[in-house]
This record gives C-alpha cells, sequence and structure tokens, in this order.
C-alpha cells in the first residue's frame, strides 16, 4: 500500500518530469526535441538516427550531453545536480557508457531522475537482455527498439502505465531512464 508521503512524491515527479519533457519538446534546436505520438498503448518514441558517427568521433558521455541542454538547464534552476555512475546492465558494466542520477542532494529525498547512455555491442545487448528476462524484466519490442522494464509488481506505484526503470535497446546503442515514458529525453552524446 502506498502512503500519503509515497503518493505526493510521486505525484510531484510526475509534474516535474511534464514540465521537463514540455521544456525539451520546446526546444528550438530540431534534434533535441524527439517526436512523440500518442496511442492507446501510451506514447511512442522516435528512435534515434541509425547513421551512427564512428565511435572516434562521438564524445565521451556526460550528465549533460545525454540528456537535452535545456533539461539539464531546468534541473539545475531547482537546485538539481548529477551523481555520475558507471553503466550497468544487471551485473555488467559498460565502461563507455553512463548512468546519471539528478537530483537535489542537499535533502535526502526519493525525489530524483535517472537517466543513462552507452554503446553495446549485438552479443553484449542479446546476453544483458536474457540474464534480466531470468531475473523477471518484462521485454517489449516495437520499432523503436527492444525494450525490458522492471516487473510492473515491484513498482510500487512508481511510473506512468506501469513502467519503471527501462532499458532500450537499438543498433549499437543501450538507454536507461528511471520510467520508459523519460526515454525521450536520452540520446546519443553530443
Amino acid at each position: 500500500m502506498i502512503g500519503p508521503r509515497r503518493r505526493a512524491t510521486s505525484a510531484a515527479t510526475v509534474v516535474i518530469l511534464a514540465v521537463i519533457v514540455l521544456t525539451a519538446c520546446t526546444s528550438t534546436t530540431p534534434e533535441s526535441a524527439p517526436s512523440v505520438a500518442a496511442s492507446a498503448s501510451g506514447p511512442a518514441v522516435d528512435a534515434p538516427p541509425t547513421t551512427a558517427t564512428p565511435a572516434s568521433e562521438t564524445p565521451d558521455p556526460t550528465c549533460e550531453n545525454i540528456i537535452p541542454q535545456a533539461t539539464a538547464d531546468d534541473f539545475k534552476s531547482l537546485g538539481w545536480v548529477s551523481q555520475q555512475e558507471p553503466f550497468r546492465l544487471g551485473g555488467t558494466a559498460l565502461d563507455e557508457g553512463i548512468q546519471c542520477k539528478w537530483g537535489d542532494q542537499r535533502i535526502a529525498s526519493d525525489r530524483v531522475q535517472i537517466f543513462g547512455w552507452a554503446p553495446i555491442d549485438a552479443a553484449t545487448a542479446a546476453t544483458a537482455q536474457k540474464e534480466l528476462v531470468a531475473s523477471g524484466w518484462k521485454v517489449e519490442v516495437d520499432d523503436n527498439g527492444t525494450y525490458v522494464t522492471e516487473n510492473p509488481e515491484w513498482l510500487g506505484g512508481r511510473g506512468v502505465d506501469g513502467y519503471g526503470l527501462t532499458y532500450l535497446f537499438g543498433d549499437g546503442w543501450v538507454k536507461l531512464a528511471d520510467t520508459r515514458q523519460s526515454l525521450i529525453l536520452v540520446d546519443a552524446p553530443r
């Protein structure tokens, strides 16, 4: 059962995420605002372009260059900072990736946003997906790639439409966000 404090925190997180998404979608640079199309099963996310930049030309991922700059600026305006960690897929760390937790470090709170991005080869992606599914994670495949998300029974009220932590596997990359809907904010380093 979810207590009143948890509901209030969840509601506040949804409001903040909505503001961030709206800000990202109104950015003046088209590449920083992926389009979202509503459907009966939830929002659809446009996949990033399939033309990959050679690894030697791709900048190293940072907490500020895998999300729109306007989103990072909005977080900072709220007094939030990022905490950088290695990108992890279960027990596997992807050394060339990054996982970021944005939140207010001045107070103890579960009001955070999590984003991650990493390059990944097909064999590592297949192994990671198998391991996550064996641990109870759920898989959905569509035109954008393969979504692997927490079991909805684990969420305790988090996530719109029953999606909590979610990985999106594409051609040579994997994204992570604390909800499937937040994946629209994650892109390759720019």
